[in-house]
């Protein structure tokens, strides 16, 4: 069982920055791909962007150029550095990962999730 906690949501200007960080609890397994996710009242929740354990990325289309992951393999911590929010980026975003089991199978993982809220 791998627990995610998530930090660094909150309240913030249109135009300004935050920086999110979900750590991963320890595990046997290589943790594969770690990412965030995103979901507004009604609405499905949404990819923001992931990153596989090789680096390699994913964005939601228009998140790129304005928000960044990264990971840190040896810490089991993903980022996500916000830049320039806009209101519409305000919901509750969670932390996601997911690795190959003794069986191999692919297991996914959630964190509570941390509100983001961009005011106008």
């Amino acid at each position: 069982q791998v627990q995610l906690v998530e930090s660094g949501g909150g309240l913030v200007q249109a135009g300004g920055s935050l920086r999110l960080s979900c750590l991963a609890s320890a595990t046997t397994f290589t943790i594969n791909t770690m990412g965030w996710y995103r979901q507004t009242p009604g609405k499905q929740r949404e990819l923001v962007a992931d990153v596989h354990q090789s680096g390699g990325e994913t964005y939601a289309y228009g998140m790129k150029g304005r928000f960044t992951i990264s990971r840190d393999n040896a810490k089991n911590t993903v980022f996500l550095q916000m830049n320039s929010l806009r209101p519409e980026d305000t919901a509750v975003y969670y932390c996601y990962a997911d690795l190959f089991d003794e069986h191999n199978y692919l297991v996914h993982y959630w964190g509570q999730g941390t509100q983001v809220t961009v005011s106008s």
